[in-house]
């Protein structure tokens, strides 16, 4: 077996991270390649990992390049990046990535079933580009090496590396597997085809982490359900081995939205928007990728129903919708984008005039500085997700209104809830719900408004996501070294271990993974709450 690439951190443990596509972009200009690296959440969240670490990536290119650069261009990214591409012809990876991952994975584990439309092809390039990456990794594969493997692109991947290890010497592999997304009841689930296969290839992981209790219990209920294995509120046995499973919310780096606060460019456009642009009015804001998962529809019509019944306000409240472009060849996206531009227009016809637009709708991607500006002078944040694997934006908003404790209104479907004690918490399906919340988020007096702020700030500066991608690797090393039976669930000792409501009758109607992801505080001071019981799909 060759040996994995050079790292800088020769000697150290490895960690050998696992995801769809690498965090590093890959340009050509002048005949010389450039390579720039992603700030998205997984970078961040274990970017802080502690030294100890010698951290390798893997992940899809996104690009080709002539046969005759590759060699150059691998050892390139691993000496400025630590990253190792995988080269994947693209018609096999838009098979895999927007056939079966997107078309089919996606929708289910939302609760969006009737959106699923299963062919083989599909299928079989999900299989073929999970094999890929399992043949790749074994090549640099050494004993006592950890492999983290994230999200619903690769659940078949921690089989497959088994499977090609089997045969050498490399022995005592740790695998940990973090789902990013709901995972979906098992009468929802169960509607997979080759269902499975994707449980058995989840279950040849060492963990298996979920954000929230829920997604954990809804995880060993299919296990239990359609393989009928043996399970307990902490994992399930299969071929005689203990898997375990744990809940392992993750956070924001806060430090980063702070440090972007305090930058002068920032603090005059905050001040612009407060004193001219938006003076005397109560601003709302709303950030999301437009996506059927998120609720633009029931949060416009809740937001027109609020104007209708609270004429007072009408010229008083601004919300301002970022929704940011996503899957834009995507046939229902595209029906969506239309549907929600026509609800913008026909909400601003209906109560705006020549110096008063009640709604702001932005489709386009918003630069940094200009979000953080937009968090810190909005009065409240609104998020209507109809089903959201966790959903930071609340966290972000939260960190940036650390001197005006503006409220957050927020769905009960969004992992994140779970954790935001001083929200107003809403159902997005009931519209006088939504109507209630934005009432009672406007009328509530300062001192409320900063003691609701104070325990959701608490937390969000607490249990960052730097703390997220500690405790779950040092789980999984616990798990290795001492081949204990029962793990623990890694919730925040602060965040009740609630169910949702059941949704599992929410078929025809519309219902993300994460919007965001951070530096690291140590795992060992968390206390674990007492697991509830996962094995049912009872709320």
């Amino acid at each position: 077996m060759p040996d994995a690439p050079n790292s800088p951190n020769q000697g150290k443990q490895r960690l050998l991270t696992v995801a769809n596509r690498l965090p590093i972009t890959i340009k050509k200009n002048d005949g010389q390649y450039t390579y720039g690296k992603s700030s998205g959440g997984l970078v961040t969240g274990l970017s802080g990992l502690p030294d100890s670490y010698n951290a390798l990536w893997y992940g899809w290119a996104g690009t080709q390049v002539p046969e005759g650069d590759v060699a150059k261009v691998e050892e390139e990214m691993m000496k400025d990046q630590g990253g190792v591409p995988l080269w994947i012809e693209d018609d096999l990876m838009d098979m895999h990535y927007n056939g079966f991952s997107n078309g089919i994975l996606w929708p289910l584990f939302h609760y969006h079933a009737n959106d699923m439309a299963f062919e083989e092809e599909p299928w079989e390039a999900y299989v073929e580009v999970n094999k890929q990456f399992a043949r790749r990794i074994a090549q640099d594969v050494r004993s006592d090496d950890i492999v983290w493997v994230h999200d619903y692109h690769l659940m078949l991947f921690p089989q497959m590396l088994r499977e090609e290890l089997a045969s050498g010497n490399t022995t005592n592999v740790k695998i940990g597997f973090f789902l990013h997304t709901p995972f979906p009841s098992s009468t929802e689930f169960m509607k997979l085809p080759y269902r499975e296969r994707v449980l058995e290839g989840l279950l040849h992981s060492d963990l298996v982490g979920f954000h929230t209790y829920d997604y954990a219990r809804h995880f060993l209920s299919a296990c239990g359900k359609v393989l009928h294995l043996t399970t307990s509120p902490n994992g399930v046995t299969f071929q005689k081995k203990a898997v375990h499973v744990g809940a392992f919310p993750i956070g924001i780096n806060p430090e980063k939205e702070l440090k972007l606060m305090e930058k002068e460019s920032v603090i005059q456009r905050v001040t612009g928007l407060k004193q001219r642009q938006y003076k005397d009015k109560t601003v709302i804001i709303s950030v999301d990728r437009l996506d059927y998962i998120k609720g633009l529809p029931h949060k416009f019509h809740a937001y027109d129903m609020f104007l209708e019944h609270n004429p007072d306000q009408v010229g008083k409240v601004i919300l301002i919708q970022i929704a940011v472009p996503s899957r834009q060849d995507v046939k229902e996206y595209q029906v969506l984008r239309s549907h929600i531009s026509e609800l913008s227009g026909r909400i601003n016809g209906k109560y705006g005039n020549v110096d008063y637009q009640p709604l702001i709708y932005c489709y386009t991607s918003v630069p940094p500085e200009e979000l953080i500006a937009l968090y810190t002078m909005a009065d409240i944040c609104l998020i209507t997700s109809t089903r959201d694997g966790m959903n930071l934006v609340a966290y972000e908003y939260v960190t940036c209104q650390k001197n005006n404790h503006g409220s957050l209104v927020m769905s009960e479907f969004a992992g994140a809830a779970q954790s935001m004690k001083g929200c107003i918490m809403i159902n997005p399906w009931d519209t006088g719900e939504i109507m209630d919340g934005l009432r009672k988020a406007i009328d509530m007096e300062p001192p409320q408004r900063q003691q609701n702020w104070k325990r959701m700030n608490d937390y969000v500066q607490k249990f960052t996501s730097a703390y997220w991608g500690t405790s779950f690797i040092e789980e999984l090393m616990r798990i290795g070294s001492t081949h204990i039976q029962e793990v623990r669930m890694k919730q925040p000792s602060d965040v009740t271990p609630k169910s949702t409501p059941d949704t599992g009758s929410m078929h025809g109607d519309e219902v993300d993974g994460i919007d965001g992801f951070a530096d690291m505080i140590p795992g060992s001071g968390r206390e674990p709450l007492p697991p509830p019981m996962i094995d049912a799909d009872v709320p």
